[in-house]
């Protein structure tokens, strides 16, 4: 094996310097579908635990990482946590009784969790992955205190992969208890009191095969997981399922498989047979339920692209009423209840703001987020009537106010452990335009462009493109001090919020589903040549962005048109669009991309497929691929294969790098703080080193 893999190295290495493109065999295979021969050379890069792959990937990584040595990301990584060290902490979250954060002691080690019965006390830690698995690699997903909060459950990944285990603690003693339950997967936690939980269990022999997380199991606190109780099983109908508790109930949502139907049920948590309840069954206007509160159950529908509220009693399920309705062209992204109040979250194409109704839905008050600012709901304080949220941009850190529902009063918060700090930067050291531009099709596309005030749009200014606009997902901004050095360094930020996603409502979703999927790459196009077009780069200047299906964003447009980019990162992406649905999660996003099985979806797929537009004869922007070796969300194996297609071309000139994380998985190199600033310095110094080169 060892001289297997010096050998192919070093072919590897010498071909590699010899014509700035990496080698990688050629074993020809035909895909046969719909009266169609689809040539694939690279398809034996899909068994990941061969000999062969995994030493073709530590080449790769080798080559990459030599070329990230001629760039100094030690001295990025520095200024990066300079500005982490000078930037402000969010308001712990409230869950129950008590305030949970999570904090990193050692940089090289897991974070831990640590809990405050007062907002004022010192944080106690309560569960440090490291200490009990003596593994880096370790790290903490969702956590869930008992309803008494004696216990917490949580969620702990090993080697990045979205299937872990749950294991529990008593709070109190800070001890932890002997249950594990292995296999858990995209599963959170829903406790029956403090007796024991429910969760979801995932059956895969083969983390990458088609996922099967089909069943709801109980556990009762004490016992093994042998004797847990099988409470739902959809694995005949291969449904996904949702599910969480509330004092008295079980809630369970069911999608079918082709998410077309919804039915949701409860059970009577005194119910020892676990007996279901029907609220609805198979039902298809695309009810979203919202909540469980005061004996209503809350819920809105697709009749109204903007979102609203909607609600009836357990009791008289007939009798509907409207609670909150739509506002056009503000779209409804989140909603709270808070004893007799509903606090509504909306989003403009220019802000955020909050409202604030009575239980029936009158309406008593807004508050608006400072400009460019998004902002997370912390917790409520019923004795004071007091919400308490956290404010942040892109490049400003942590702000926490405290907003009186009754009187409206706001005020900002602080105490021992968050002090006040100047900021980073001056308030107007950055300019932040949220925009719209026209699209091809005469389309308003909203944009968000960050850079310093006093740039000048010259057409010379190195950019980074970024968007998702997937599965109806409503992109906001988050603080990251690596954009804080690419922008420091006369750097422009764009982030276009293309149709495919949610920011404009149902519809914005709807008009890049399926056989429409092409709006929403060309939306994207459609954004770089806009800001080419007012001045703020040029084709030499541009590099573009994404992760996971904003990867695939990333390899479209660069595979369409890629005389308008230097350089383009996709992450995590999927690129080979004619089996994503073999694999993973693949099959439950038919809706989303459409059916291979079906020849007119088939037909569709490939006509944008970015591995299989790679053309012999073009020469593509430089390219970073970054996955992860144990991402079981989307296979790291769809890089691998782009990455071999765009390298072994005569024509390829500009370098095509592949970048495997090693022990990560879908979110990448997290575990610790060291290795998540080294991963962040890596791709603004790359990120900068092409552009300026």
């Amino acid at each position: 094996m060892k001289i297997y893999f010096l050998l192919f190295f070093c072919l590897f290495s010498s071909s590699y310097f010899a014509q700035n493109v990496p080698v990688t065999k050629k074993v020809s295979s035909t895909l046969e579908k719909h009266d169609l021969k689809i040539q694939d050379d690279y398809s034996w890069l899909q068994n990941l635990k061969s000999d062969e792959v995994t030493s073709w990937v530590n080449a790769q990584n080798s080559a990459t990482n030599q070329a990230l040595d001629e760039i100094n990301v030690s001295k990025i990584a520095s200024k990066i946590k300079e500005y982490d060290f000078l930037s402000t902490n969010s308001l712990p979250v409230k869950k129950g009784k008590y305030y949970y954060s999570v904090y990193r002691q050692d940089k090289n080690l897991p974070a831990a969790l640590n809990y405050r019965k007062r907002l004022s006390d010192t944080p106690i830690e309560i569960v440090n992955p490291f200490k009990i698995y003596k593994d880096a690699n370790a790290y903490l997903g969702g956590f869930y205190p008992s309803k008494n909060a004696t216990l917490i459950a949580y969620n702990i990944h090993l080697d990045g992969s979205d299937r872990g285990e749950i294991r529990f603690s008593n709070i109190d003693k800070r001890e932890v208890l002997k249950d594990i339950i292995k296999d858990s997967k995209f599963s959170n936690i829903a406790w029956n009191q403090d007796r024991g939980v429910f969760y979801k269990k995932n059956s895969n022999k083969n983390v990458m095969a088609k996922d099967s997380t089909y069943q709801l199991y109980y556990h009762v606190i004490g016992t093994n997981q042998e004797d847990d109780k099988l409470v739902y099983d959809v694995s005949e109908k291969e449904s996904t399922i949702s599910f969480f508790t509330t004092t008295s109930k079980l809630f369970i949502t069911e999608d079918s498989k082709d998410e077309l139907k919804k039915s949701i049920y409860y059970i009577n948590l005194d119910d020892e047979n676990f007996k279901k309840q029907v609220v609805f069954e198979d039902d298809t206007t695309g009810l979203k339920f919202l909540d469980y509160h005061n004996n209503k159950f809350y819920f809105s529908t697709k009749e109204y692209d903007w979102g609203e509220v909607r609600c009836f009693d357990l009791s008289n399920k007939s009798d509907v009423k409207s609670v909150i309705p739509q506002i056009y062209n503000n779209l409804l992204v989140d909603t709270y209840f808070y004893d007799n109040y509903i606090i509504c979250k909306y989003k403009t194409v220019d802000k955020y703001y909050l409202r604030v109704y009575d239980s029936n839905g009158t309406f008593i008050r807004k508050f608006d987020a400072p400009e460019s600012m998004d902002y997370s709901v912390r917790f409520y304080d019923s004795d004071t009537k007091d919400l308490f949220v956290t404010f942040f941009s892109h490049v400003i850190s942590a702000q926490n106010f405290k907003l009186n529902l009754e009187t409206g009063e706001v005020r900002q918060f602080f105490n021992d452990y968050i002090r006040p700090l100047p900021t980073l930067f001056p308030l107007n050291h950055f300019v932040t335009k949220k925009i719209t531009f026209l699209s091809r099709d005469n389309k308003d596309i909203p944009i968000t462009i960050i850079h310093k005030k006093d740039l000048i749009l010259d057409g010379k200014n190195p950019t980074l493109l970024k968007a998702y606009g997937g599965f109806g997902s409503v992109s906001g901004p988050s603080y990251d001090t690596g954009l804080l050095y690419f922008l420091e360094k006369g750097g422009v930020y764009a982030f276009a919020e293309i149709r495919g996603g949610g920011e404009k409502g149902l519809k914005w979703h709807r008009d890049a589903m399926g056989l429409k999927k092409m709006n929403s790459f060309n939306d994207f196009i459609d954004a770089s040549e806009f800001l080419i077009k007012e001045k703020y780069t040029s084709p030499d200047k541009l590099a573009i962005t994404g992760g996971s299906y904003g990867g695939l964003v990333v390899g479209v447009a660069m595979t369409q048109r890629p005389e308008l980019y230097k350089v383009a990162i996709p992450k995590v992406g999927v690129f080979d669009m004619l089996t994503f649905s073999d694999y993973s999660v693949g099959k439950y996003h038919l809706d989303e991309f459409g059916n291979p099985e079906n020849k007119v979806d088939f037909t569709n797929l490939l006509s944008y497929s970015p591995f299989h537009k790679v053309k012999e004869d073009i020469n593509y922007p430089t390219t970073l691929l970054i996955t992860g070796e144990n991402d079981d969300r989307v296979p790291p194996f769809n890089s691998y294969k782009f990455a071999a297609a765009l390298q072994n071309r005569t024509a390829q000139k500009n370098p095509i790098f592949l970048k495997t994380l090693g022990n990560s998985g879908h979110y990448g190199k997290i575990s610790t703080y060291e290795s998540r600033i080294n991963e962040s310095a890596e791709f603004y110094g790359f990120l900068l080193y092409y552009l300026n080169k």
